[in-house]
């Protein structure tokens, strides 16, 4: 008998196949089958065009709920650097992109890029050009993950037969997920915060990883998050950190218990 058939259903707010396996790995110990976007066939793409981590990830989560019809995680992710006053921040992943950021922190301010898309290796270019100057005490920074979990309405408030308000023209919405929610499907939607804190080198090391990854050095092992074994990144990380907060949650709400979703 295939287990994961006969498990509740789960979306995780991606079509990224590498977010989607590390998500397996983060979330194997909660009771559900995790699907993607692209195994439901949802194209829609939600805009983040909120100033937060946690108003991106509710966005996003109650959007993609919506037209799934199913409980949905969804997260917003990024760094946060504290000489240049929280930045990347919400932009880390389209840091530079913007022409018309000037930046409050650094009397010349922020070296200003053409607004088109850039890879990793730009974006942290940039960072480092940014902090040009910093010493080294004042190059804290973290990585911040907010997870947003959204339940459906009560059973039978939509029919799995009615048209949701985002699907596309003529849309059906999948079944919902069937199982003892107790409070966590009248709570909606609930936001759960995990973060590590380290510095920024002055140049990349390590060949692992992605994004800042590569800048960004972890004290207490003297290795960047780009050198460490993805197993011990996994056990570290600031997506690891919310998850496991999230897999005990979704634990205790499948089995009835009031789910305890403070993070």
């Amino acid at each position: 008998m295939n287990t994961q058939a006969t498990k509740p259903k789960l979306l995780i707010a991606t079509s990224n196949p590498g977010k989607m396996r590390e998500y397996a790995g983060l979330l194997r110990d909660a009771p559900f089958q995790l699907v993607s976007l692209a195994d439901l066939g949802i194209t829609h793409e939600v805009d983040e065009t909120e100033d937060t981590f946690a108003e991106n990830a509710r966005l996003k989560a109650s959007e993609y709920g919506t037209i799934a019809g199913m409980l949905t995680l969804a997260d917003d992710s990024g760094l946060e650097v504290d000489a240049l006053g929280g930045e990347p921040g919400v932009l880390s992943a389209r840091y530079g992109e913007n022409p018309h950021l000037v930046h409050p922190f650094r009397k010349e301010g922020l070296v200003i890029s053409p607004s088109e898309p850039r890879s990793d290796q730009d974006r942290v270019e940039l960072l480092l050009k940014n902090l040009e100057g910093v010493p080294w005490e004042r190059r804290t920074a973290r990585f911040r993950c907010v997870l947003a979990i959204w339940s459906p309405p009560a059973q039978g408030n939509l029919k799995e037969d009615q048209s949701c308000p985002l699907a596309p023209k003529g849309a059906k919405s999948p079944p919902f997920v069937k199982g003892s929610w107790g409070d966590l499907a009248t709570a909606q939607l609930t936001l759960l915060v995990g973060s590590v804190a380290g510095m920024i080198q002055y140049q990349p090391i390590g060949e692992d990883g992605f994004g800042y990854d590569p800048v960004f050095l972890l004290p207490s092992y003297r290795l960047t998050m780009a050198q460490l074994p993805l197993e011990e990144k996994n056990r570290i990380s600031h997506r690891a950190n919310a998850a496991g907060k999230a897999v005990k949650a979704l634990n205790q709400a499948f089995s009835g218990q009031p789910p305890s979703f403070r993070s």
